[in-house]
């Protein structure tokens, strides 16, 4: 039996659903429960103590909701599985500040945590269906506490309507999901604002459900109407925007071992291609270290083909969302129709791939990159395409 099903045969099934908390804590938190044990949280918000304690009452919660019981198998295993590893993050983030406990940007940390985890010890990469069950869980944990506090921000239906496109690269993620994770989260504690959380989360279905993006994502009228609308731009879905896109740009999104290199051979033959690797090559750089001399070359190479208005290929990791958003505003700034491509393929085949390249990255570095990796997500560029070979 692989350890994928070893692991979802410990969600809880029908009909009584009943937790079992000794195998869980024995088989599949064995790395986190002693430390979220021990992770403290501001009472305030957290009157019941410990995330350990917070995180079986949230799953509790979630089981008995009468909406879990009726999802799909599938569907109640990513939605489980996101609540019991909801706060991993808070492991490694939380700190004591000013006399109360604060846990910053743990959400997008431990999306990362149980993304590594997943990848590495049960082999949830490589194929669209394990890659969709994957990214659902992780999408689930980056964006569970965003959902109480979205009547706090500017433009909510915005955020909503950002957060459902990721089901046109994940097809399993939807908002409804989402809501059933927060309503939990909002339950499974001791705080006087938990009345105004759960309110919030049942605000934002509604308007949800109104704006049509409930259990599925937006449609806009193209791709730019959609890319504008995402990043902020003061626009409607039913905007049709004036093409002034000049020429494409491509860029390449993956662990080294992926296979970009033989996908660009097959899918953009005649494109010119601005690669990190070969200008390492060139002037002789090792892949380990400092490589802010290897990104200075290569945008230079990148914007001369921009100011000819041609076509290519950014052939690099790019794995963090960080460095793809300098890139896309680079790009866009010389008004060039943005393509992500993101390729995975299983770990052992990656590893495998790796050694056999001509410019080998060490395993170790390897897997300090997987624990950054985060997938672009759909707001990124006019078009992202998650692809398995």
């Amino acid at each position: 039996m692989s350890k994928l099903k070893e692991l979802l045969l410990l969600v809880p099934q029908a009909p009584d659903f009943q937790i079992d908390w000794q195998s869980i804590e024995i088989n599949i938190m064995q790395d986190y429960a002693a430390a979220m044990k021990e992770t403290q949280q501001n009472p305030k918000y957290h009157a019941e103590g410990n995330v350990w304690i917070h995180t079986k009452m949230v799953c509790e919660c979630l089981v008995k909701d009468e909406e879990f019981q009726t999802l799909a198998e599938r569907q109640r295993q990513e939605l489980f599985l996101a609540a019991l590893f909801h706060d991993v993050g808070k492991i490694p983030t939380t700190k004591l500040e000013n006399r109360d406990w604060i846990s910053p940007n743990h959400a997008t940390v431990g999306a990362n945590m149980v993304r590594e985890k997943f990848w590495r010890e049960y082999g949830v990469c490589g194929t669209k269906d394990l890659q969709n069950f994957r990214e659902t869980v992780c999408l689930l944990i980056r964006y569970h506490m965003m959902v109480p506090h979205l009547i706090e921000t500017n433009r909510p239906e915005q955020r909503l309507i950002r957060i459902a496109a990721n089901g046109e690269l994940a097809s399993d993620c939807s908002l409804n999901l989402l809501f059933a994770l927060s309503k939990a989260d909002c339950e499974g504690r001791i705080s006087e604002s938990r009345q105004d959380g759960e309110e919030t989360v049942f605000l934002m279905a509604d308007i949800a459900k109104d704006l049509d993006c409930y259990d599925k994502p937006k449609c806009f009228l193209s791709h730019f109407t959609e890319l504008a609308y995402l990043s902020g731009r003061n626009v409607t879905p039913e905007t049709e925007l004036y093409n002034d896109t000049v020429c494409e740009v491509i860029i390449m999104c993956g662990l080294p071992g992926t296979g970009k290199d033989t996908y660009i051979k097959t899918a953009y033959p005649d494109y010119p291609i601005v690669s990190l690797d070969d200008i390492r090559r060139e002037y002789n750089i090792s892949p380990v270290g400092n490589q802010q001399e290897v990104a200075r070359i290569a945008k230079e190479r990148a914007k001369q083909l921009l100011r000819k208005k041609k076509s290519f290929i950014w052939n690099a990791t790019s794995i963090t969302p960080d460095i793809r958003s300098k890139l896309v505003s680079l790009f866009t700034g010389y008004n060039a129709y943005v393509k992500m491509v993101f390729l995975e393929t299983d770990y052992q085949e990656n590893l495998y791939r790796n050694k056999n390249r001509k410019d080998m990255v060490p395993s170790s570095v390897i897997d300090k990159m997987l624990a950054k990796l985060t997938p672009p997500e759909r707001f990124e560029a006019h078009e992202v395409n998650w692809i398995c070979i």
